[in-house]
Order: C-alpha cells, then structure tokens, then sequence
C-alpha cells in the first residue's frame, strides 16, 4: 500500500507541475503582449514626435529662405534647414516600419493574421500603473514556475517512496492455493505456488544491489529537485528586486529628461530669434534643434522603459495567480486521470 500511496503522491504532484507549467507560459505570454503594446505606442508617440519636429523644421527653413531672400543670410543656412527636414521626414516614415512589426506581433499573441488586426495610433500613456510592491512575503504562493518546481520536488521524493517500497517483493493476493482434481494434483498445484513466491521473494533479495542503486539515484534526484526550486526562488526574488530598482531609477531620470527637455526647448527658440537678429550663425541653431530631438527621444524611451518595466514586475510577482488555482487530486479524478484514491 505503501508503494501505491507514493505513486498516487507522485502522479498527483506531476500532474500539479504540469499546470503550474501551463500557468507559467500564459503568464509569460500576456507579459509579452502588454510589452508588445507598449513598444506600439513608443512608435507612435515617436511617430508624432517626428511630425511635430519636421515642422518645427519647416517653420525655421521659411526663416532662412526670407533672411536669404533679404540678403542677410547665406545659400547654405537653406541648404542646411532642407536637409534637417527632409531627415526628420525620413525618420518619421522609418518608425512605420517598427509599429508595423509591433502590430504584427500583437495580432500572433491573439492569435489572428496581422491583416485582420490594425490598432489606431494613441500616445504612449504618461501614467505608469501602480503595482502594489508589500507581497515579497507571499512571492512563493504566487508565482506559477515556483509552483511547478515545488511541486516536480514533491513529485521526486515521492519516487524515493516508490524505490524503497520495492524492497519488498509483490505478490499476487489473487493466486489459487485449492486444490484442482485429486490430491495428488492439488499438493503439486499448491506447493508450484509456493515455490512461485519464495521464487519471487529471493529474486527481489538478490536483486538488493540494482535496488539500492535505483534508491540512490532517486535520491540524487531529488537533491536536484530542491537545488533547482532554490535557484528558481532566488531568481525570482532577484526578478522582483531588479524590477523595483528599475522603476524607482526610471522615475528619477524621467524628471531629470523631462527638465532637459524644456531647457532645450529654451534654447532653440532663443537660437532662432538671434538668427533673425544677426547675431548668431544657423549652426547654432541647428545644433539647439538636434539636441532638443534628442532629449525629447531620450525621455520617450525613459517612459517606454518605465512602463514595460511595470509590465516585468507584474509578471515578476506572478500576474495575479495563487497555489489555488493548481488542480487539486479531487479535480483530477474528475477529469477521468489514471489517479486511484
């Protein structure tokens, strides 16, 4: 009985392990898409960004025309202000090329054909969703790849259970000892029996060499099992702590960007008002406009960070999933599983 109890202890926690495993693979497929969603609207806030910028661009190329125009500026001001242009242009259409991957992608994690999925453009969010951070104490209970590890441990020393269990010969309760026709037949019938089980009770001793070792080995296995639900457990407190520290970082640096932004939005409306006045060549203002580009990219790219960040840290405490949600030896049976009770 014992043997048996171990194998339905066993089957049980394999079964467990398994949805754990399920579990885990949907948990990481919906943090896939959060992020693939996120990226998307990246594209699009920079998409607008880029439109904003090319006619911003425009606006200073009709100054340089008109100071050309007036005879205070030179051929190669316009040339310079065209150029920028048409760059900013070109960078607008090539983030097409990147939000359509995004949308793609979207549509395979829904599982449609891209064709049928197309997301209007919307900005990226500026909120980044709260994520309640007090639960590092119940991580073992909600995380699915901790659950599946615990249990594939459960499962291993149960078969430790089975191993030693097989020590000890089987018989068979269903063996006949009565006799069949005379006497005669019926002692050489039972005493077959007998010599049947001393049969196999001497093979299971004999065999004590090949069964110790097989002990041994389930032995090793588990060991293996709890050095990897410790390694899994670390991880993900690792997992959690990384997340943490990103978003408490990415929420210092987005004010940091947010302030560079502004100052550098300062100096190219000073730059272009000099230029019109004379006092300053058009380098100067080019190299205002570049810089301000790149702090407002920097600080779309520290929100796109933020946010999937949040996406990891959802997925870093388990996603909202619990133990509870494991199918218990009950549900099991109830799925017509080969489990005895």
């Amino acid at each position: 009985m014992g043997k048996i109890r171990r194998n339905v202890e066993s089957s049980v926690a394999s079964a467990q392990a398994s949805a754990a495993q399920l579990a885990a693979a949907t948990l990481s497929a919906q943090a896939q898409l959060a992020t693939n969603y996120f990226q998307l609207r990246y594209a699009d806030s920079l998409k607008s960004l880029l439109d904003d910028t090319a006619k911003a661009y425009q606006h200073a190329l009709d100054i340089t025309k008109n100071q050309y125009a007036a005879g205070t500026a030179a051929r190669s001001d316009v040339v310079n202000a065209e150029a920028q242009l048409l760059a900013a242009q070109a960078a607008a259409i090539n983030v097409e090329v990147q939000r359509a991957q995004d949308e793609h992608a979207i549509a395979l994690l829904v599982g449609k054909p891209p064709a049928e999925v197309s997301i209007p453009p919307a900005p990226l969010p500026g909120r980044v969703p709260i994520v309640p951070t007090n639960v590092p104490s119940t991580l073992l209970e909600r995380r699915p790849d901790i659950a599946e590890a615990e249990r594939q441990m459960q499962q291993e020393n149960a078969l430790i259970g089975v191993q030693v269990a097989a020590y000890f010969p089987t018989f068979d309760l269903a063996a006949t000892f009565g006799y069949a026709g005379g006497p005669p037949t019926g002692l050489f019938s039972a005493s077959n029996q007998v010599w049947s089980l001393m049969a196999s009770a001497t093979q299971t001793l004999f065999s004590g060499g090949q069964r110790s070792a097989a002990v041994a080995a389930a032995r090793a296995a588990y060991d293996q099992s709890v050095a990897n639900y410790r390694e899994i457990v670390l991880a993900a407190f690792q997992n959690v702590e990384d997340e943490l520290a990103s978003l408490r970082i990415l929420g210092r640096q987005i004010g940091v960007n947010q302030a560079a932004v502004q100052a550098a939005q300062r100096a190219v409306e000073i730059t272009l008002n000099e230029y019109q006045a004379g006092t300053v060549a058009y380098t100067t203002v080019i190299t205002a406009q570049i810089t301000l580009l790149a702090d407002q990219e920097t600080a779309l790219q520290v929100q796109e960070n933020r946010l999937i960040a949040s996406v990891a840290l959802v997925q870093a405490l388990g996603g909202g999933w619990d133990i509870s949600q494991l199918p218990s030896k009950g549900d099991l049976q109830k799925l017509h599983l080969e489990i005895p009770n």
